[in-house]
């Protein structure tokens, strides 16, 4: 029954976007009717919530696609790189940076399907200018230090965190892994120096032994990233923190249990003591919409 009233509604989903006007997007945005359906629904959903601080905001969406399917490498269905625009198949990633979006085209003046492939444009590459894949921000550290250098996010971490040593360089040195680095050699020395830069920079992160008595400083909203020891990688998860019954979870596409969830426990307990999951970074959302 259940998935019948879903059939249904994805039906009236379809019909409303077929009645809207087509959007005026570039040849290299690649998306859906059914995206367009989604991106309206949540429109009229949440407009009348936009005034909100984004930090509120960010949860409310984050919520509408609770149950949603978790669907890994969502970003790597062309042979060139293009802007995928996909609200229904998420990793952890997508579902951030699509919550992101979403909160910054509710609170613009142009609250547009193209407003928001903008924005998604904007968080996804280096300073917001899409090239060839070495453009994407592939590694969380690089995604949230390079956007709050645009003022989308802040780092609040610098002011009351830890030193964080990176050493990234997973993707150059498993090259077999990534589908672009597979069929473009030459992007491999390319990523490689990246890597380099991204690792000579400063980063900084609550462990998560001192969760506990940082967890003041954090706040509902604040988009995570999960540390972790795996070599060669900074974070392994990414997700979005909010509240309930006064503690802070995380709400996230969750690669275990294959769905966009709420984690049981709060924060302090989902990074658990043996886990290779060493502490957090945080990205907090800007209120200012340029």
């Amino acid at each position: 029954m259940k998935k019948i009233l879903s059939y249904i509604f994805l039906l009236v989903l379809f019909q409303s976007a077929c009645a809207q006007e087509t959007p005026n997007l570039p040849e290299d945005v690649v998306y859906s009717q059914q995206d367009v359906a989604i991106f309206s629904n949540i429109i009229q959903k949440f407009e009348p919530k936009k005034d909100q601080p984004i930090n509120k905001l960010i949860p409310d969406i984050g919520r509408y696609f609770l149950g949603d399917e978790y669907v890994a490498h969502a970003l790597e269905v062309t042979d060139q790189e293009k802007l995928i625009v996909n609200l229904r198949d998420l990793d952890c990633t997508t579902y951030a940076e699509n919550l992101l979006a979403l909160a910054r085209t509710l609170k613009s003046e142009e609250i547009t399907f193209e407003r928001y492939t903008q924005e998604l444009e904007k968080i996804r590459y280096r300073d917001g200018q899409r090239g060839d894949y070495p453009t994407r921000l592939h590694y969380f550290s690089d995604w949230i230090y390079n956007n709050a250098a645009n003022n989308l996010v802040t780092t609040p971490a610098d002011s009351f965190g830890s030193p964080l040593d990176i050493e990234v360089n997973f993707m150059s040195t498993h090259p077999d892994s990534y589908k672009h680095l597979q069929r473009n050699p030459a992007f491999i020395s390319v990523v490689a120096d990246q890597e380099k830069e991204i690792s000579g920079k400063d980063y900084f992160y609550i462990p998560k032994e001192n969760i506990d008595e940082k967890m003041h400083l954090l706040r509902e909203g604040d988009i995570i990233g999960l540390t972790t020891s795996i070599e060669g990688l900074d974070v392994a998860h990414v997700g979005v923190l909010v509240e309930v019954n006064g503690k802070l979870h995380l709400m996230h596409a969750s690669q275990s249990n294959l769905k966009v969830e709420v984690s049981d426990e709060p924060l302090s307990s989902f990074l658990k003591p043996n886990s290779k999951n060493t502490g957090i970074m945080i990205a907090r959302p800007v209120d200012t919409i340029n």
